[in-house]
């Protein structure tokens, strides 16, 4: 190699580092922008549905990337260092924004605007200098499992100035010493989501624990009727039910005789109260004067995007839901007993063909397309991560092209775009989905149309724990009425 060519190699080598280092700085700038957003101002800023708070730099350049590769638009971290900046300056009141959104607008409409201020002056006039206070409200955990220690992570780590959720109790059966220790531990590490980021310290004689800075009550007690909660000054709380134990208005109806408890949300299908979807249809439902509801499933949550968007694009005719679902603690770790057939054969060794409430819930939540399916579901020896694959007959003729444009639209804008992430690598696997804020992650390159082009079938994968839980919260915020303006 000539000297010549040798120092273009090694200056082009430079020059890519250079510009490296440069994103790596603009990232860090970034980070301290969010940080004062969030803390001083109650503004969250997400990209494209993905939290930014808390994140590494490393982490905010390669969710730039994702952004660029989903919009074919090159949204650079500098921009959104400007942006977030000229946000901080204004009169905003408190909102959760798109920073991705923004920077995507900006790049194509900049030549419209004086300047970057001007911009954000007209982009979000709706939310300047208007007066938004938020009251916030109390939370009771009621059962600390999976779910409800994903929950209070969750709750937790949105916090911020503590204007919104404030997890105030978590109640269990048994709050020995030894007993609260054994959950904190549990709340500190996990197997499948990994450490919590951040402290948790037990107050054995408060028989609490502090989280983050959050005093948060371990209550003992076996009935859902037996608590005076205002003993720990909580008031008019939402409770939110992750024991699975109590389904139907009759027995959920007992946590509101405990004083300081006003409403009531379960973690799973319910039988006679309103199941709701966040994102499809929490706008049919009475939410102020009703005070029991449903989150339905994880799997509910993870098909009733996609199929809402289904019906209203091409029309469904009928169909077919098989869900390929990991393991749960319902079932054995080894064959033992087990009131369902099947579920009693080990969870770790076996797939197991089993029912999904998948078909029924159609009834509660998009009820025009109640009997047209048919469900089933298969539990698979993973711990985490699971997949919806619907065969769906409809009413038009259509390419695998069109029905991944739609998708794609739906993810990046309107109603769904926290509740649907289109996903365009040819290398997804399950584990890759640990952690996926979405509820629905549609596979766009399993799509398959056959030759008729009147049958579809889609992959949608999903988290079904911490989808399910941020779709959980996603509607406490709204039973709670501390949603912030968005812009999405």
């Amino acid at each position: 190699m000539s000297l010549e060519t040798l120092e273009k190699v090694n200056g082009g080598y430079q020059e890519q580092l250079n510009d490296w280092i440069e994103q790596e700085k603009a990232a860090i700038g970034l980070i301290s922008a969010v940080g004062k957003l969030w803390f001083e101002k109650s503004i969250e800023l997400v990209l494209f549905r993905n939290q930014l708070v808390d994140r590494s730099a490393s982490e905010i350049m390669n969710l730039h990337m994702y952004a660029k590769d989903i919009v074919k638009k090159p949204i650079t971290v500098q921009n959104s260092v400007l942006l977030a900046n000229e946000i901080y300056k204004a009169a905003i009141c408190p909102s959760k924004i798109d920073i991705g959104k923004l920077a995507y607008e900006w790049h194509q409409e900049q030549s419209n605007f004086k300047s970057a201020a001007d911009f954000i002056e007209i982009k979000l006039k709706d939310f300047l200098g208007k007066e938004h206070s938020i009251a916030p409200k109390d939370v009771v955990l009621f059962g600390f499992g999976r779910i409800g220690r994903l929950a209070a992570r969750e709750i937790i780590a949105q916090a911020g100035k503590g204007e919104q959720l404030r997890l105030k109790a978590i109640v269990t059966r048994g709050n020995s010493d030894e007993e609260i220790v054994k959950r904190a531990d549990l709340l500190r590490t996990d197997s499948v989501h990994g450490p919590f980021p951040g402290t948790v310290i037990e107050d054995l004689a408060q028989k609490a624990l502090i989280i983050n800075g959050h005093t948060v009550h371990m209550i003992d007690a076996k009935n859902p009727d037996d608590i005076d909660y205002t003993k720990y000054g909580i008031n008019d709380a939402l409770l939110i039910d992750n024991t699975g134990v109590y389904r139907d208005r009759a027995e959920l109806s007992r946590h509101l005789k405990s004083t300081g408890i006003s409403k009531v949300l379960l973690t799973a299908p319910a039988k006679d109260v309103p199941n709701v979807v966040y994102g499809v249809n929490q706008d049919t439902i009475d939410l102020k004067n009703e005070t029991i509801f449903s989150a339905a499933s994880c799997t509910t949550n993870a098909i009733m995007p996609i199929l809402y968007v289904v019906e209203k694009e091409f029309g469904v005719q009928r169909g077919h839901i098989e869900t390929v679902h990991s393991y749960t603690n319902d079932q054995n770790l080894l064959d033992n007993y087990h009131k369902k057939y099947r579920r009693g054969r080990s969870a770790a060794l076996n797939m197991v063909i089993t029912e999904t409430g998948a078909e029924s819930a159609l009834k509660k939540v998009l009820p025009q397309l109640s009997g047209k399916f048919t469900a089933n579901s298969v539990r698979v020896p993973t711990p985490n991560v699971s997949l919806a694959i619907l065969n769906i007959s409809i009413n038009k003729e259509v390419t695998k092209e069109e029905v991944n444009e739609i998708m794609k639209k739906y993810a990046l804008q309107g109603n769904l775009v926290e509740q649907i992430q289109y996903a365009f690598s040819n290398e997804l696997v399950s584990t890759d989905v640990i952690g996926n804020p979405c509820p629905s992650v549609f596979d766009s390159n399993a799509t398959i149309v056959s030759p008729d082009k009147r049958n579809i079938v889609l992959y949608v994968w999903y988290d079904n724990e911490y989808g399910y839980t941020r779709q959980v919260i996603r509607f406490a915020k709204q039973l709670a009425e501390v949603r912030r303006a968005v812009y999405y």
